[in-house]
């Protein structure tokens, strides 16, 4: 399979998700990496940003897509079989739910969606239960879009927050292959 696989934000959580990828690379799969600019120009204390870009490349053996004219062929002129979002913040989830196109992220989005072709979001977001509910709500009813299970990462800590059971990825990746949603999509600390 052809696999996009985009980064977006919560730089937090880009181990769980290069890990994820890894085991893609593993099975097989042929991988484009994808980065929202923020995603590939953002130093933070997690990552330098030229490091973990050149471990992502090293690792799929592609350039990374990060601009819009470039990820915009990814629709008509080189299509995609799955696009994978991992993580996905509430700002792209919103962007999702509204069709904004402003980042390499969201016109891989939307040059995908367009026609309907699986996307699995792996979201990482402080506020999906509060300001991004109806955005996540909106998302959730869409044809051909699946969700990696989430759970909340802290309840009392950030009671709105949702995060992507990341090592879950290849499981949601198979089951979406298959039209099937992996579930339970919200899980509980005991699942």
């Amino acid at each position: 399979m052809k696999i996009g696989y985009c980064f977006t934000g919560s730089f937090c959580t880009f181990s769980r998700s290069f890990a994820a990828l890894s085991e893609l690379v593993k099975q097989g799969h042929e991988l484009v990496p994808i980065m929202s600019e923020n995603a590939y120009y953002t130093d933070t204390r997690f990552q330098k940003a030229e490091e973990f870009s050149a471990r992502v490349e090293d690792l799929c053996g592609k350039r990374i897509i990060h601009t819009i004219v470039d990820a915009e062929p990814l629709g008509p002129r080189s299509p995609l079989d799955i696009l994978v979002v991992a993580p996905c913040t509430g700002n792209t989830l919103s962007k999702i739910a509204r069709g904004v196109t402003d980042t390499a992220a969201t016109m891989a989005l939307k040059a995908h969606l367009r026609s309907d072709r699986p996307t699995l979001i792996a979201l990482a977001t402080n506020d999906a239960m509060s300001q991004n509910l109806a955005n996540l709500a909106a998302v959730l009813s869409r044809k051909s879009v699946y969700f990696v299970p989430m759970l909340q990462d802290s309840p009392v800590g950030k009671p709105h927050s949702l995060v992507a059971e990341f090592e879950l990825i290849p499981r949601a990746v198979e089951a979406m292959i298959s039209g099937e949603q992996l579930r339970p999509i919200f899980l509980t600390a005991s699942s």
